[in-house]
């Protein structure tokens, strides 16, 4: 199997077209290649091959991810939006020997100043205490540690190994291949398992250039804020052929599109994935201009399972299995088999055979898969109807109107949603207007006759957001307990006909 390292260190002599494009300059693979020498180099002589990463996107992060591949070392790489206390749990859990940041970054909490280290990449290197508990629990063939957010505010660590990491990578390669974009603009962050595989190593095995901004300049601020102007500067700037968003990535972009904001004409190739995405916003998206295909994975799995591409779409999917996965739907909930984790690190076991992914949906007659939602969140109303609440959230997130939505019905006659609106100028009357658009498309069963309206923003802060995003749906219920009760004790706020009350 081809290593991305085998692509950067082919002819690191001959090539010097730019591979890592920056807003401080462009590295040619000699460059990138000195670079990982000089980092496996001080790993060898120091002894250390378990190395935890708080740092933001840029070539640093990059080397030391190849070098530690080189050496067959561990990465543990760890978002810049975890809290102190899952930095503190991450570091002692993996087992970690250190952790890099970049020199002007504080010291991270518990660990203590490595000297000698290599000055080269700019970085610091501190020690950090491991938890015995991470490095017995360690799997032979790990290469990577990956931490999810899971249900609670204690992340999980998911053991992978390399041989998984590159061949999810070389079969996104494959789904691309009647575009092969030239230049991939990372927009997610490096330590996101999907940026990692499907933009770093699919774009270094298709031997393109990788445009790699700071988190600032893609226009980040904090876990879940984003400046919209900054990263339309930051498309234009880099023109890319090939991006990863997230729904709400996209839903910025075809807001600022269909506001008159005009997006570079060089993407070729949008991927959407990290959680549902509503057929309206894909078709306000493909009326843009704008080539997105849906997909679906875990990390579990390594990342990407399924994808659209363009020789195979199907509107409502998330695409056909990628080559390396096997897809099954048992009992309604769809298994994969064929790359998958080794372990979760020092907790629950990762059973023998398919992985049980929770998602609840089906495979159509020509192989596209349809996801309908998680099996846990499943709400069963008071006339014995099933709703998945991701699907009628995602209809209301495409809404200009709407900015977060979680939605309850548990044995009700009608559903409620607890909305946080876009803007804090939208009042009650806007949102049961936007409530009425949205429920103009949906089922009867599936409508919302009520809603709550948040006091403030979900934030992971305030526990009531996962670290990367997703909503913390029994904390936000619970939160607005009373409101919820209230709001049944009162007349809906949208008639069931789908008109504003």
């Amino acid at each position: 199997m081809i290593r991305p390292m085998d692509v950067v260190l082919r002819n690191p002599g001959q090539r010097t077209l730019p591979r890592v494009i920056t807003a401080d300059g462009v590295l040619d693979d000699r460059m990138l290649a000195a670079r990982i020498d000089a980092l496996v180099a001080w790993l060898a002589k120091s002894g250390i091959r378990r190395v935890a990463s708080r740092l933001d996107n840029g070539p640093s992060w990059f080397v030391l991810d190849l070098a530690l591949r080189e050496v067959g070392g561990v990465h543990v790489p760890l978002p810049m939006f975890f809290s102190e206390a899952q930095v503190r749990h991450a570091l002692a859990n993996s087992g970690a020997q250190c952790v890099m940041t970049a020199r002007e970054d504080a010291m991270p909490p518990g660990a203590e100043a490595l000297t000698g280290f290599l000055d080269g990449e700019r970085l610091a290197c501190w020690r950090t205490p491991a938890d015995e508990s991470g490095a017995t629990g360690l799997p032979a063939r790990a290469a990577c540690i990956t931490y999810t957010s899971g249900t609670t505010g204690r992340p999980r660590g998911v053991c992978l190994d390399a041989d998984t990491l590159f061949t999810v990578a070389a079969s996104l390669v494959d789904a691309a291949a009647s575009i092969a974009p030239r230049r991939h603009l990372c927009l997610m962050p490096l330590a996101t398992l999907l940026e990692n595989v499907a933009g770093l190593y699919a774009t270094l095995l298709a031997d393109a250039e990788i445009a790699l901004p700071s988190l600032s300049e893609i226009g980040y601020t904090g876990a879940t804020g984003l400046d919209v102007p900054t990263l339309l500067r930051c498309l234009h700037r880099y023109q890319p052929e090939s991006v990863i968003l997230v729904p709400q990535l996209l839903l910025a972009l075809v807001m600022a599109a269909e506001q008159g904001a005009p997006l570079p004409p060089s993407l070729r190739y949008v991927a959407v994935g990290g959680g549902r995405v509503g057929p309206g916003l894909l078709r306000r998206a493909r009326a843009l201009g704008l080539p997105v295909f849906e997909g679906y994975g875990l990390t579990e799995c390594g990342s990407v399972v399924c994808l659209n591409r363009p020789d195979a779409l199907r509107e409502g999917s998330v695409g056909r299995p990628l080559p390396h996965a096997r897809v099954s739907i048992v009992d309604g909930e769809i298994q994969v088999d064929g790359a998958r984790a080794l372990a979760y690190l020092g907790g629950e076991p990762l059973l023998a055979g398919p992985v049980r992914t929770g998602d609840l949906g089906y495979m159509d007659d020509e192989g596209f898969v349809h996801i309908t939602g998680r099996r846990k969140n499943v709400f069963i109303t008071a006339f014995g109807r099933n709703v998945s609440p991701e699907w009628v959230e995602s209809e209301l997130l495409a809404h200009p109107a709407i900015a977060q939505a979680v939605v309850w019905g548990e044995g009700q006659a009608d559903n409620v949603a607890v909305l946080v609106p876009r803007r804090a100028d939208i009042d009650d009357t806007r949102l049961a207007r936007a409530l009425a658009d949205v429920n103009a498309g949906l089922p009867d069963y599936a409508r919302i006759a009520r809603f709550v309206r948040a006091g403030a923003p979900f934030t992971a802060d305030a526990g009531l957001m996962t670290a990367n995003g997703r909503p913390r749906r029994e904390a936000i219920l619970g939160h607005y307990q009373a409101d919820v009760d209230a709001c049944y004790r009162r007349a809906p706020n949208v008639s069931p006909s789908g008109v504003a009350a």
